[in-house]
């Protein structure tokens, strides 16, 4: 079998692919979503020199999978030098051509100030700096940039801000066909009624989530785990992807350990999946593994594992 053979085939189900390595050929139920790997399942391959993160497009697709998901912290001055910004989309526009992998999204973290800052400058220089990483995210063929909204402590000033910063940014996306969309990723942002009420208060077609299965601890500068009973206040995990999927253009299967059948310890994923596919949703699920008893690698295989297991039973 060739290898876009196997890599469609695992990606839709027809495969069943095991922690072990084991296919089986045997017919499959077809899975409603596609399959992306997020670069940050890699952090530590990436952060600590033993790969380059332009390695990213060929190990997803050894993995089987069909996208892939890029973190702007693995790609220093991006949004602030020319010769990065050149060397960031023609490099990942050739790797991902050659590996048969899609660009999904470019997820953008720490662009010299937040987003919801109270003091203009800061904010709108991170507006500019965001827009660059639009532009490169543009450029590679991504769907989506996914931002994060941190800022104001105050709720009310928060929200003024973010639907200002959301806005500017969704009309310069807008023109590159590129959707905005929002990750609850802590704090505020975890919180998600008062997320959404900046979504809609927006109110742009191409402005949307990223609803992430794991990240709904709501403590004060997102200190604490969900995973390990660390964070003192915790948003309904099933409450807030459900809340959030009506607006979302990417979903994000966050995973930290797996029992002896291979289920997620603290998220169910059947409840999950159930939740997104009667949202209507057909896009991409990315694999964000971040345990740490696993190897980074079988963790990701374990996600990708559990995923088509329980896409195939519902």
């Amino acid at each position: 079998m060739k290898r876009k053979e196997f890599i469609k085939l695992a990606s839709t189900g027809a495969l069943g692919i095991s922690s072990l390595g084991y296919i089986s050929c045997e017919s499959q139920k077809e899975l409603f979503f596609k399959l992306s790997l997020a670069q940050w399942s890699f952090h530590n391959l990436f952060q600590s020199g033993q790969k380059s993160p332009y390695e990213f497009a060929k190990i997803s697709k050894e993995l089987g999978f069909q996208g892939i998901e890029y973190v702007s912290q693995f790609y220093p001055n991006v949004s602030t030098d020319k010769s990065a910004f050149t060397e960031f989309v023609n490099r990942n526009k050739d790797l991902s051509n050659e590996n048969e992998v899609e660009n999904v999204l470019v997820m953008i973290d720490d662009e010299n100030g937040n987003l919801a800052d109270e003091d203009d400058n800061k904010r709108n220089n991170s507006i500019e700096m965001h827009k660059n990483w639009i532009n490169a995210a543009a450029e590679i063929g991504c769907s989506s940039a996914r931002l994060n909204l941190y800022g104001s402590k105050n709720i009310e000033i928060w929200e003024s801000l973010s639907i200002d910063s959301l806005t500017k940014l969704g009309e310069h996306a807008k023109s590159l066909n590129i959707n905005v969309i929002v990750e609850n990723h802590g704090r505020i942002t975890s919180n998600i009624p008062e997320l959404m009420d900046v979504i809609y208060g927006v109110n742009m077609d191409n402005v949307g989530t990223l609803p992430d299965f794991g990240n709904f601890c709501m403590a004060d500068e997102g200190y604490g785990s969900v995973f390990d009973g660390t964070c003192a206040t915790i948003y309904d995990f099933y409450k807030g992807v459900e809340e959030m999927m009506p607006k979302a253009f990417a979903v994000s299967a966050k995973s930290n350990d797996f029992d002896e059948n291979g289920d997620e310890k603290t998220i169910d994923y059947t409840k999950m999946l159930k939740i997104v596919k009667s949202s209507g949703y057909t896009g991409y699920i990315g694999v964000e593994y971040e345990g740490e008893r696993l190897s980074e690698e079988d963790g990701i295989i374990a996600t990708r594992d559990l995923l088509i297991k329980v896409g195939q039973s519902i």
